[in-house]
């Protein structure tokens, strides 16, 4: 049962609304608890586990980097130790007081000011590389005027960025790692609009068959942890959002269901009714879970230490020459 995403595509919206119409009313009555979501608040400063060698010669060397993280990622920090990385020779510091010893600057760009006042202001030292780093999709994230031809590398979610940073990954199951057990199913699916942030809805969509993991909006790689949460809770994501094979680029392509695969929101909803009823069928779609775990993204941290890695390997001088096109076309 397969179509071509043209028939979709052109009334996504109103397709939206009609697939969760349709699966309210005829196949499931879903839960959905009123969670208060916890204020995380904002660090006061982030502690560095790796001390700051003082003697210029020593940073510039060919085992250490420098990466110096110029403004937080909305406001939240991170540790600034890539140990979870295996990597020892880098040196991530928030202090501005750096600049001109750091081998790599990473800016977040929901962060940059529209008059760049927030940048920095003396000159870039020849052995400096500029980071441009979003997670965001160009739906959401405006254009600056001025940065066009500012960064040497971009680190984002595009598998073709100088850094891909994705949402999430599989790794491979080691031997010593307890295996998956599927947890209960007591609800047929559900959606829920943002990021999971709480305990008890993490166990409501571990308790579903299906979760319909729709993207705010479309774009090239643009697969967040809408996928990969019900992913790594145990359901079976039905996804809009990019095409399939670009999903395939990071889960098994039995791991989902892509409403892309439908000629319409009947079709699909009628092939979730049928998995419901067929156990053998449904499970299939867990296969994957006897040699692959999903590890998600660690985000401003996983940017920073991916970002001194590629540095350490990549000593050439580069330059990333035209941003808007490459990112909003």
């Amino acid at each position: 049962m397969s179509c071509s995403a043209s028939q979709w595509t052109p009334q996504r919206p109103i397709l939206f609304g009609s697939l969760l119409a349709f699966c309210f009313i005829f196949l499931f009555i879903s839960y959905k608890a009123d969670i208060t979501y916890p204020d995380f608040g904002r660090v006061e400063r982030a502690q560095s586990h790796d001390s700051i060698p003082s003697n210029s010669t020593e940073l510039l060397n060919k085992t250490h980097s420098v990466v110096l993280v110029w403004m937080w990622p909305f406001g939240f920090k991170f540790e600034l130790n890539c140990d979870v990385f295996n990597c020892t020779r880098c040196h991530l510091t928030d202090d501005k007081e750096l600049y001109h010893k750091a081998h790599g600057v990473v800016f977040h760009h929901r962060d940059i000011h529209g008059s760049l006042e927030n940048m920095p202001k003396g000159p870039r030292p020849v052995f400096q590389k500029w980071v441009w780093s979003n997670m965001e999709s160009p739906t959401n994230s405006g254009k600056i005027t001025g940065l066009n031809e500012l960064f040497n590398l971009t680190c984002n979610y595009r598998r073709d960025s100088s850094i891909p940073v994705p949402y999430g990954y599989l790794y491979p199951v080691t031997s010593a790692e307890e295996s998956f057990k599927l947890p209960a199913k007591d609800s047929y699916v559900m959606i829920v609009m943002g990021p999971p942030r709480h305990v008890y809805e993490t166990l409501i969509i571990s308790a579903c068959k299906f979760y319909l993991s729709f993207e705010n909006s479309f774009h090239r790689d643009y697969i967040t942890e809408k996928f990969f949460n019900p992913l790594t809770w145990g359901s079976v994501p039905v996804v809009m959002g990019p095409p399939r094979h670009m999903y395939e680029g990071h889960a098994p392509a039995e791991s989902f269901i892509h409403v892309d695969d439908f000629p319409s929101p009947k079709e699909l909803a009628e092939r979730l009714l049928y998995l419901d009823q067929n156990h053998t069928e449904y499970m299939r779609f867990f296969n994957w879970r006897s040699t692959f775990k999903v590890n998600p993204s660690l985000f401003g941290r996983e940017i920073a230490c991916k970002t001194c890695i590629y540095l350490q390997n990549h000593k050439e001088y580069q330059a990333f020459n035209d941003l808007n096109t490459w990112y909003w076309g």
